[in-house]
């Protein structure tokens, strides 16, 4: 896929991974319409990578499919996606204390991460079934983000554990399902990265954090994960899988 007069998505692009994203998207000849929370810096963002800006809840689903059409219509067109909405919570199954993980909890982090991520899958994929296809027969390009702890989850990661595996497990399946209508779909797993709530721990903890990892032994940096995925974007055998951007770590039990 050709960067230079495509449109894409960004659900979670007011800031980190996705934000990064975005601006590399926009600085190759793209187009860009920021999903995000009313509260977040979306509308900044969209303002000054000459984008739009259309806050969401991702858990509210029926009006998730109503936004993702406003930001078609005003793009135009829809060729790429990329969703990094999500988050965790910290409970054991069985706590020390002998109480259990409770039910609600572990439902809301699948809500989160895995049911969301597949009602943004199916609605934008449903949108770029209409595109013109290019000369290779391609319509668009999706890419979700799980996690390395999809594979080796810590202490107390049990459901952001599943969430993250699920969306590692529909890639392939969904993959196949848009084949025929020329849509790709791919999965990023990056182990702890700069964003959010870790950009700006110390140096020291940073290198507790990441002891395990081959090389770097340091956090991934936003422009990483945004490399991989404008590599994913532009190569159309990039198709079905999960790619882990993780400097070789490997997550110990805690």
């Amino acid at each position: 896929m050709e960067i230079q007069g495509s449109n894409a998505i960004m659900v979670g692009g007011a800031s980190g991974m996705c934000l990064a994203t975005a601006e590399k998207f926009v600085e190759r000849g793209g187009k860009v319409a920021i999903l995000d929370l009313e509260k977040s810096d979306g509308a900044a963002v969209a303002e000054r990578l000459g984008g739009h800006f259309f806050p969401c809840n991702v858990m509210d689903y029926a009006a998730m499919e109503a936004v993702i059409g406003e930001a078609v219509a005003a793009l135009g067109s829809v060729q790429f996606c990329v969703n990094t909405a999500g988050g965790g919570v910290a409970k054991r199954t069985i706590a020390k204390d002998g109480s259990m993980h409770p039910l609600e909890d572990f439902q809301r982090i699948i809500d989160l991460n895995l049911i969301a991520s597949f009602n943004v899958n199916r609605v934008v994929a449903s949108h770029m079934a209409k595109n013109e296809p290019n000369e290779v027969g391609e319509r668009g390009v999706m890419i979700n983000t799980a996690s390395i702890a999809a594979f080796e989850g810590q202490i107390g990661q049990v459901a952001y554990t599943a969430a993250k595996a699920g969306i590692a497990g529909m890639t392939l399946t969904m993959a196949r399902d848009l084949g025929t209508i020329g849509v790709r779909v791919m999965t990023i797993a990056p182990s702890l990265f700069a964003t959010g709530l870790t950009a700006g721990i110390p140096s020291e903890a940073e290198l507790q954090l990441t002891k395990d990892a081959a090389f770097p032994k340091r956090m991934g940096r936003p422009h990483e994960f945004a490399t991989m995925a404008i590599a994913i974007y532009e190569s159309p055998m990039m198709n079905g899988s999960t790619l882990r951007v993780d400097g070789g770590q490997r997550f110990a039990p805690r």
